[in-house]
């Protein structure tokens, strides 16, 4: 629309004082006409634009000229800001306009402050590494989210089960430090929770649809986790040269000391695929104490996994 290109431009000169008008059309993707008469418009409206000539001549705005920026607070700006820059780091640069916008109302001599505040803390959900295929996935989806048009992929359940799945997007979710896409499965008419990294063939599909409320119950990646019926009482033991992995995974409070160096941790889990899965991740500087059963089946899978490398050994 002319008026967000409008106010882009606005925002763009206040922020980098001299552009030039070429520059703007390639940022745009419109003609050098269309930007002229775009200043012409603005100026109208009551913000002065100089054109300056020369080499290093452009469009600015007038020496002095800010918007008006009394609404919120620097902190609160700093805020909104560093959220916006957390958010960005997954997933491409969306907000990097909004982000130019909040840093043109600060005033010159609070700048300084501000940049301070805005990376006194850093939340970036980007994986090391280059570009892979949860980007593209994230990427997908928010454009589903955007467009309100539902996405079809084949979906691998934690039991291995494999079924295909056309899906209303409504919300995408970070846990832990693994991504899900919240939204109404067609497949069994009800709102479901699922995995990105188990999506296959991810597609848009042409067919819209209108979103609507979302159920009042606690949402599962809140709820889920905390039903009795499905969490176990398991204590776990780090050996001294295992701790530090210990000392990485749990809190402080979660570790107790057993006296000769290593660690106990007792906590609540749910007994499926991914318990199994990330007491494995330990490797050999774990020991499950109990439950018996539990205990049982690591053995099982330590003398499984001995097996295929028995050749190796």
């Amino acid at each position: 629309m002319k008026i967000d290109r409008l106010l882009s431009i606005v925002i763009l000169l206040m922020n980098r004082g001299l552009i030039q008008a070429k520059e703007l059309a390639d940022m745009f993707e419109v003609s050098v006409r269309t930007i002229y008469r775009d200043i012409e418009s603005i100026n109208q409206a009551g913000i002065p634009i100089v054109t300056y000539q020369g080499a290093h001549g452009g469009i600015g705005l007038m020496e002095g000229y800010r918007l008006d920026r009394n609404v919120l607070t620097d902190g609160e700006l700093a805020d909104i800001f560093t959220a916006l820059q957390n958010v960005s780091s997954y997933g491409g640069g969306e907000h990097s306009l909004l982000m130019e916008k909040i840093s043109s109302v600060i005033p010159p001599s609070q700048i300084e402050a501000f940049r301070s505040k805005t990376t006194q803390l850093v939340v970036d959900f980007s994986p090391w590494g280059l570009r892979g295929p949860l980007e593209d996935r994230l990427s997908t989806l928010k454009e589903a989210l955007e467009q309100s048009v539902a996405v079809a992929f084949e979906y691998v359940s934690a039991e291995g089960q494999t079924s295909q799945r056309s899906v209303e997007p409504y919300t995408l979710v970070l846990k832990g430090q693994s991504w899900y896409l919240y939204g109404l499965c067609v497949l069994r008419q009800e709102f479901r929770l699922f995995k990105l990294l188990r999506m296959r063939a991810l597609v848009k599909e042409t067919r819209r649809f209108t979103r609507q409320d979302l159920p009042g119950e606690e949402f599962p990646w809140s709820s889920e986790w905390k039903r009795e019926a499905e969490t176990v009482p398991v204590v776990l033991y780090f050996a001294p040269e295992g701790k530090h992995l210990a000392e990485d995974r749990f809190d402080s409070t979660e570790l107790q000391p057993d006296g000769n160096g290593g660690y106990r941790v007792s906590l609540d889990y749910p007994e499926d695929g991914w318990l199994y899965g990330f007491l494995l991740s330990f490797g050999t500087a774990i020991e499950v104490l109990t439950p018996e059963h539990i205990r049982r089946k690591m053995g099982k899978l330590g003398a499984e996994i001995a097996a295929k490398y028995k050749n190796s050994i």
